[in-house]
């Protein structure tokens, strides 16, 4: 049994629900707030982030990447034409470098903020950092997501997918992070719509359902969140 340790407005924790979803399996979520840092959490990850991936009794796989790649490389070999890692070494390079671009640059410059400031303050207590939400860190993040957005319609523009002919890891990531942004309306779909249309596709796949049902308590998704066509 797979075991995904997880909050549902972590991008790397989304990333990974729609891996293994678009591979078809089953797995357990168990919910954490990471800024409790609970034992079981610390137990698995010493850092106490998410996502963790544990199967059976295995060690446990901490981080959206490192335990991507251990999904290719015991299950996606398998899936052949449905592979989210591409077999050619360049074809996989440019998967990694915008896989991490979304989980990690975007992360770092606009999802974390947004996140903290407009849902996870709203739970931590004040010891661990809760309180009102930093304007100017919001206003950074919304700056900065201008220039994400313009790349993904960018990309979605001259490829078929963003890395290439075929749906990868890099559309599941981008689409982890644009999730939550959606959810919580920092997104402009009308400037961008070459970004939006990618988005709608990425939004109508059955691994993404799931998304479109959950709810954060005390904050409503935008209007059009559960909307296939918006």
């Amino acid at each position: 049994m797979l075991r995904l340790h997880h909050h549902p407005m972590s991008a790397p924790s989304r990333f990974l629900r729609l891996v293994l979803t678009e591979y078809g399996e089953r797995f357990e979520l168990v919910d954490e707030r990471p800024w409790e840092r609970s034992r079981e959490l610390l137990a698995l990850n010493l850092a106490g982030t998410v996502p963790v991936l544990v199967e059976d009794k295995g060690p446990p796989l901490v981080g959206g990447m490192i335990a991507a790649e251990y999904l290719d490389e015991t299950r996606g070999v398998f899936h052949r034409d449905r592979r989210l890692l591409a077999e050619k070494p360049f074809e996989r390079a440019e998967i990694r470098r915008l896989t991490e671009w979304f989980l990690g640059k975007m992360e770092a410059e606009v999802t974390r903020y947004l996140v903290r400031e407009r849902v996870f303050k709203r739970e931590m207590t004040a010891a661990e950092g809760g309180g009102a939400p930093d304007s100017s860190a919001i206003r950074a993040a919304r700056t900065n997501l201008k220039n994400h957005i313009r790349y993904i319609a960018w990309l979605a523009e001259s490829r078929n997918w963003l890395a290439g002919p075929r749906l990868s890891y890099a559309d599941l990531a981008a689409a982890a992070a644009m999730s939550i942004l959606d959810y919580l309306g920092e997104v402009h779909w009308d400037e961008e719509p070459v970004a939006k249309e990618w988005y709608m596709r990425i939004k109508s796949r059955p691994s993404f359902r799931p998304f479109l049902l959950e709810r954060v308590r005390g904050i409503p998704p935008a209007a059009h969140y559960s909307e296939l066509d918006f």
